[in-house]
């Protein structure tokens, strides 16, 4: 039996968008590798085809690894991160080996901090190394189907996320397969909160033989304090070291096994969390801190010791009927704190919306304590429901100010600004995105700033960014869960202090040239600005600054001077500094601000030569964005992959930031984050070259009833279809632990087609007893039943029901969500169908993730899989049809002969669906579910399945 390596890329987080890398042919090299000794490591390998591979040795012996039940083990886990006035470059790598007799995946998992961008990424299996290069999109794309059309082996990565936190990479290996990943990226540390923050995240997974956290910090302007927080938790306290000097320091971090373990005799790391490195600089003068050093001069501006300015503030809180829950509790709990803050000076106002839009109160008011007192009250009784008027809401809100400041109520030297909390789209109003953005700008006129906190994985968030920066502020994403109010909190903190207004840099003309942005609306307490710029260093001795603002009692001047010859002995002294670190910084922020104004864009012609610009700059600096495409090569280059990252499908944009900041926004308002295709590994027969398909990690069934059940440990998807007979209910769920049922009773087709009668599901119920609720769907009506109390709405309404902690969303002609709480969730889609159509009726989907908190009696069609059963696959051959090769599957002490295929996912395309590539059982999944499928017949919509 051949072996295969197949490699997939992907990036993602919860919700969310993903780069899926896959395979078409492996390449020969990695194939015939197996024969390459397993247990140690030799200086130099071997292939049939004569070539030499690069050795591995520096890895030793394995037989000492800690392995977990899939015999993968982490040989070492190593971070090297150096921060060069302010800009870290960091490395992950991870050295893992599979000890196990079968093929499997090995996965490479981190979180690259929001913010910043993936400089390079190479990967070493058994020596065949592959590395990464950046081109411009077409180019790239055109050598990928050169390269494919050559017969070469190829693959691409994909992706439909613009926001992204996590990088992940799958590979499936044969056994005694040696790979090494490693992933390098830059950021920017800024400064919040009066201090520069360094965050590192550290979950391995498994615990590993060597690991080490080593960071460098060298800072000219003089460092004033460095701290290491006990992020990770008690159990790493007094390990790691810190060494500092007057301008630079030394963090290092290097746990042993023993120490990693979560206890003595586990098997498991207690690694997991984030590594976190805070530190401050000194600050001698007011104007800021010059950097110049090889052509290009960076601009850090933090002054301290000012009043603050007073500052006008509206709240504005998204209370419809998706904020329900764990979200609203949290969002109550973080305003009744942050105005607890507001000083005497302030003046603010509170507006919720859903969708009607209410006011606490029609005008600002001084946040004197009664008044604060009072608004604290007032968000205490509020209770989510209804739709989300986005629009109204805002333009009320920019109403107040506007007519404060027309009446003379702003204090000339005060600060005035909008908070906006919300989770989702608009739903009721105007709907139209780039319409609202248009309204909120021409309404704000510059005179005040916009900050937006989108909370969960399904809200918008490009739209979110888009709108505060195009109105001098900035968004953030927060996570709908338990740290929801801290994070509020962080945020507003960062914001709710100005120190200046109206920032102007001055430098001189003839020296200085492409500066990124040389004047500012705001600045923050326990901030800074930075600005950069290129400089003729020849013909000049000195750079001088002048920074113009508006403090709370006079305007200031402040006026910096810098030696052009400073940093440079310092510098080139240094071997961890980073000699570019100024030129990256100012790329860095260039890059920034023009995909910034190419949102703001007045006309196509100008979006069109910031295009070329910001593609000039990405080739020049290695830098990806919406308009570049990284290609993934071996050495001897005929081996090569494509990662491309589109445009946005909504809006034909780019995100409004440079590189990796939060996850890909959703536009299904309601819709929890499972209810998204996300990418998981799939495997290829190497005979086949079947076209490359994404598989999704939900179980659903679907059409002609297609069950897909996906297995979380074994990362696979398992197909069957159930040939039933129309007017049968057919049991899902049946969990008396929790009280849950579901069901879904088939229609049929109209007529026969080959002799055949399509059935599909016409009516889901689901019954949970313990609230004693009832929900029928069927393709005309949503009802929700509570003993004699019923409410219905038709799939023609957008909205939201409530009960007993019971949240059902509905999205107009498109689908259904069930919330449970934190505990369980359902998605239900409708498929609509000509009406006059000879054959086909409309019918319904049902997604349900594996993540849903089933109680170990769970049974059904669906629910028995909640205990994944172990299953083997192997022995893969071709089928009687090329495209569909045979394996054997040993499950539940059965032996049987599946096939790949694909089958259809019908969530973001309702229409075509997207395929998914899975093993199909056949004869109604005989063998794979426990018994006969006529064992899940059950007589009522709301029955339990009878115990056997």
């Amino acid at each position: 039996m051949k072996h295969l390596v197949c490699l997939m890329v992907l990036y993602l987080i919860s919700e969310v968008g993903s780069f899926d890398l896959i395979i078409d042919e492996i390449p020969d090299e990695v194939e015939n590798l197996i024969d390459v000794e397993i247990d140690g490591f030799p200086p130099v390998s071997k292939s049939r085809n004569g070539r030499y591979q690069r050795s591995t040795s520096d890895w030793g012996y394995v037989e000492d690894l800690v392995e977990d039940d899939d015999k993968i083990g982490l040989y070492s886990y190593k971070v090297q991160s150096t921060i060069t006035s302010r800009l870290a470059n960091t490395m992950i790598q991870a050295k893992m080996v599979n000890n196990a007799k079968r093929s499997q995946h090995i996965v490479f998992d981190v979180q690259v901090p929001k913010g910043a961008f993936i400089d390079n990424f190479t990967m070493d299996v058994n020596g065949i190394t592959f590395t990464s290069s950046i081109r411009e999109k077409s180019e790239a794309r055109r050598m990928y189907s050169q390269a494919k059309a050559k017969g070469k082996a190829a693959g691409i990565v994909r992706s439909n996320a613009l926001d992204m936190e996590n990088f992940k990479t799958e590979v499936n290996v044969p056994p005694g397969t040696r790979i090494q990943f490693e992933l390098h990226y830059q950021e920017m540390i800024r400064r919040k909160l009066s201090s520069y923050e360094h965050v590192i995240s550290m979950k391995p997974g498994r615990l590993a033989k060597h690991m080490e956290v080593d960071v460098r910090i060298i800072e000219p302007q003089g460092l004033r304090y460095v701290h290491v927080p006990n992020s990770l938790g008690d159990h790493f306290d007094g390990i790691t070291t810190i060494s500092k000097g007057e301008k630079k320091a030394h963090v290092s971090f290097k746990p042993t096994m023993a120490q990693q373990r979560k206890c003595p005799t586990c098997s498991s790391t207690a690694v997991d969390g984030n590594f976190v490195v805070q530190y401050d600089v000194n600050r001698e003068k007011t104007g800021g801190e010059l950097e110049i050093f090889n052509g290009y001069f960076i601009h850090f501006f933090a002054p301290e010791n000012l009043d603050p300015l007073p500052k006008n503030i509206l709240f504005v809180i998204d209370v419809s009927g998706s904020m329900w829950g764990l979200k609203m509790k949290q969002t109550i709990e973080a305003m009744k704190a942050i105005l607890s803050e507001l000083r005497a000076a302030d003046q603010f106002s509170l507006i919720d919306f859903n969708h009607n839009v209410r006011c606490w109160r029609d005008n600002l008011v001084s946040a004197t304590p009664a008044q604060v007192e009072d608004a604290k009250k007032y968000i205490q009784t509020i209770h989510p429901n209804g739709g989300t008027n986005i629009n109204e809401a805002l333009l009320r809100a920019t109403f107040i100010l506007n007519e404060a400041q027309n009446l003379g109520m702003l204090d000339p030297n005060s600060v005035s600004m909008i908070v906006l909390v919300s989770d989702g789209d608009p739903t009721v109003g105007e709907l139209k995105l780039t319409t609202i953005q248009k309204n909120v700008k021409q309404s704000i006129k510059d005179e005040f700033s916009l900050f937006c906190l989108g909370i969960g994985f399904d809200v918008d968030y490009d739209f979110l960014q888009r709108i505060a920066t195009d109105n001098r502020g900035m968004a953030q994403r927060i996570f709908g869960n338990q740290e929801t109010s801290a994070q509020m909190k962080k945020f507003y903190n960062q914001v709710s202090t100005p120190l200046l207004k109206k920032i102007q840099f001055n430098y001189p003309q003839e020296s200085v040239s492409d500066v990124t942005q040389s004047s500012f609306h705001n600045y923050f307490g326990g901030s800074e600005i930075v600005v950069a710029g290129k400089v003729d260093t020849e013909n000049l001795q000195h750079l001088e600054s002048i920074v113009t603002a508006t403090a709370a009692n006079a305007e200031l001047v402040m006026e910096t001077l810098r030696d052009v010859e400073e940093l440079d002995g310092f510098m080139k002294k240094d071997k961890y500094a980073d000699p570019e670190f100024t030129k990256k910084l100012w790329a860095y922020l260039t890059v920034n601000q023009m995909l910034a104004e190419r949102n703001t864009a007045p006309t196509a012609a100008l979006k069109r030569n910031i295009t070329k610009s910001i593609l000039q700059m990405s080739l020049d600096h290695h830098i990806v964005t919406p308009f570049t495409a990284m290609l993934i090569e071996n050495s001897e280059k005929d081996e090569i992959m494509l990662a491309d990252q589109p445009k946005d499908p909504r809006r034909g944009c780019c995100s409004g930031t440079l590189g990796l900041t939060p996850n890909a926004p959703n536009n299904n308002k309601g819709i929890p984050a499972w209810a998204n295709v996300t990418a998981v590994p799939v495997s290829f027969m190497p005979e086949q070259r079947s076209p490359p398909v994404s598989a999704v990690s939900i179980n659903r069934v679907d059409n002609d009833p297609h069950f897909i059940i996906y297995l979380p440990k074994s990362q696979r998807n398992i197909c069957f279809n159930i040939n039933s007979e129309p007017g049968d209910i057919l049991n899902l769920v049946s969990d008396r632990g929790t009280g849950v049922v579901v069901n879904g009773q088939l229609i049929g087709a109209k007529k026969a087609e080959n002799k055949k009668l399509n059935t599909y599901f016409g009516k889901i119920g689901f019954y949970f007893k313990t609230k004693g609720l009832k929900v029928e769907i069927n393709t005309e009506t949503i009802t929700l039943k509570d003993g004699s109390y019923s409410i219905a709405l038709t799939w023609s309404d957008t909205g939201h029901i409530i009960r007993k902690q019971l949240l059902i969303s509905v999205k107009k002609e498109s689908n259904v969500t069930i919330t449970v709480g934190e505990e369980m969730s359902f998605m239900v889609l409708l498929h609509r169908v000509w009406k006059n159509h000879p054959v086909n009726v409309d019918f319904l989907g049902i997604y349900i993730p594996p993540e849903n908190q089933l109680s170990p009696e769970a049974h059904g069609l669906i629910g028995q899989f909640a205990a994944e059963p172990e299953v083997y696959i192997h022995h893969q051959r071709p089928g009687q049809i090329p495209e569909k090769p045979q394996a054997t599957m040993e499950v539940k002490g059965n032996k049987l002969t599946v096939t790949r295929g694909l089958q259809k996912d019908y969530r973001t395309d309702r229409v075509f669906g997207t395929n998914v590539q899975c093993w199909f059982v056949h004869n109604s999944g005989k063998g794979f579910i426990d018994g006969h499928y006529k064992d899940y017949l059950v007589p009522h919509l709301y029955s339990f399945l009878k115990k056997p």
